[in-house]
């Protein structure tokens, strides 16, 4: 994995990345309490100091970008054609870690795992064959997925 002192737009195969740059700190009301998904319960009027998103998902700001997804390959994993990963490149991959990565010139976004001493590339989606890595491929893990955004429909 290259790492990198500082971070710019990055431009690979006509896609731009831009890194994340907090413009503001917006906290929106946060409510302490946690709503079960089972059974319904007494609500509490429990408000909290509030809640910046930025600080929910964002561990490493200066390593930290956004990107929208395209393909169905990471739909088992819950991550869907046009959603937004947050994706922190200071985080070191560990095995079935779900990365960006650049294979061959191109941005790919697949769970990587170490299989006999070799990595994999395997998709969430029974359709997609994984991807065996070889010394002829040109592989970098570009960052780790922390989170995924999208909207509940």
């Amino acid at each position: 994995m290259t790492s990198h002192a500082s971070y710019t737009d990055l431009r690979v195969g006509g896609v731009v990345i831009t890194p994340y740059r907090r413009r503001c700190h917006a906290p929106i009301p946060f409510y302490a309490s946690r709503i079960p998904a089972g059974f319904p319960s007494p609500a509490t009027d429990y408000l909290d100091d509030g809640l910046d998103i930025n600080d929910l998902v964002i561990r490493h700001p200066a390593a930290t970008f956004f990107v929208r997804v395209e393909g169905e390959s990471m739909i088992g994993a819950g991550i869907h054609p046009g959603d937004t990963l947050v994706v922190d490149r200071a985080e070191r991959p560990t095995d079935r870690a779900v990365v960006v990565a650049i294979l061959n010139g191109a941005f790919t976004v697949k769970r990587m795992c170490r299989r006999e001493g070799q990595i994999v590339l395997t998709s969430e989606n029974e359709q997609m064959p994984p991807i065996q890595l070889s010394a002829e491929m040109d592989f970098e893990v570009w960052g780790v997925v922390t989170y995924v955004i999208h909207q509940v429909q």
